[in-house]
């Protein structure tokens, strides 16, 4: 498949890259019976919706969907999420986006998933962008990518289409 004039993913390239990804989340949760896979909504939850299907294709993890609802313009306004935070206590969470840009996101949702306790949080992402201002990594990334902070990078999930395409 041929890439289109700015973009930096096509879905061959997305699906090998969620088929690694799944691999090194299952390593780092090996001895685990259920995953929590919490994804910022919109396409974060569409990513752990992913993830989760090839989580269950290698592994016999138990594999729970979480939205995490994040406003992305204020994101010290409320958080919530899918699951109550009872649900989420004392388990194993990966929290997910599709492209981590400053960290702002990531950081916060990780905060309000940590105002319970749990045995592990890791986070994810699509595409590592390299411009955080916020101190916060991905454990697992599909790709980094150094851009300039005027270009925009945008995951589009489509049926047997998925891209992700440099503006």
């Amino acid at each position: 498949m041929q890439l289109e004039k700015d973009q930096i993913l096509d879905h061959t390239r997305i699906q090998h890259i969620l088929k690694r990804m799944a691999y090194q989340i299952y390593e780092s949760n090996v001895s685990k019976k259920v995953i929590i896979l919490a994804g910022i909504k919109e396409n974060g939850f569409l990513l752990a919706k992913k993830l989760g299907k090839e989580i269950e294709k290698i592994s016999p993890m138990k594999v729970v969907l979480c939205e995490i609802v994040v406003n992305k313009k204020d994101p010290l306004d409320s958080i919530h999420s899918s699951l109550t935070l009872e649900e989420i206590k004392n388990q194993s969470i990966v929290v997910i986006d599709d492209v981590l840009h400053s960290g702002g996101t990531l950081i916060h949702a990780v905060k309000y998933v940590l105002t319970v306790p749990v045995k592990q949080i890791k986070t994810a992402v699509l595409i590592d962008r390299n411009h955080k201002k916020f101190p916060i990594k991905a454990d697992f990334k599909g790709l980094s990518l150094s851009t300039s902070l005027n270009e925009n990078v945008e995951v589009i999930f489509e049926k047997n289409n998925d891209r992700a395409v440099l503006h």
